[in-house]
């Protein structure tokens, strides 16, 4: 069975293309989807990519994919920094969570270093742009032994 994995993306990120493009980059949330499910597919893996601006809907998703699917790749947003409902819940999940961030958090605002997704992550990836997304979803394939052609060769 192909694994499926989980990609929630939180607040603001579906203005992605428009809201500081010199940070976030040029590619709208749906080029990026539409990205994640074309490399999912050659990685062997099931892409279900979702967005909320609503803290409480991502935290229900999360609770959910503790049913449906093998990783989480999540892109909080600035509920990274903020959100113990997040953190609470990601730790509740028995399977491989990968934080994402496009910006490097670390050349950005102070209060933007620290993230309560970090704890309950296998790992961060972030300063990579829309490519964090083929490199989350690569980290991923390995964690949950998805055997697409690109780690046959």
């Amino acid at each position: 069975m192909t694994p499926t994995v989980l990609i929630l993306n939180g607040p603001n990120l579906n203005l992605l293309g428009s809201r500081e493009p010199e940070v976030y980059g040029y590619e709208t949330l749906d080029d990026i989807a539409a990205a994640c499910a074309r490399h999912g597919e050659r990685l062997n893996l099931v892409v279900d990519f979702r967005q909320s601006n609503h803290e409480g809907e991502l935290v229900d998703w999360i609770h959910e994919a503790r049913q449906n699917a093998a990783g989480i790749i999540l892109n909080a947003g600035a509920y990274s920094h903020t959100s113990i409902a997040i953190f609470d819940a990601l730790l509740a999940c028995d399977m491989p969570i990968i934080e994402l961030h496009l910006s490097n958090l670390f050349r950005r605002e102070e209060f933007r270093h620290k993230s309560y997704v970090s704890r309950a992550a296998k790992g961060v990836i972030c300063g990579f742009g829309a490519a964090g997304y083929r490199l989350a979803l690569e980290a991923m394939a390995e964690l949950v032994g998805a055997a697409g052609p690109e780690k046959e060769a």
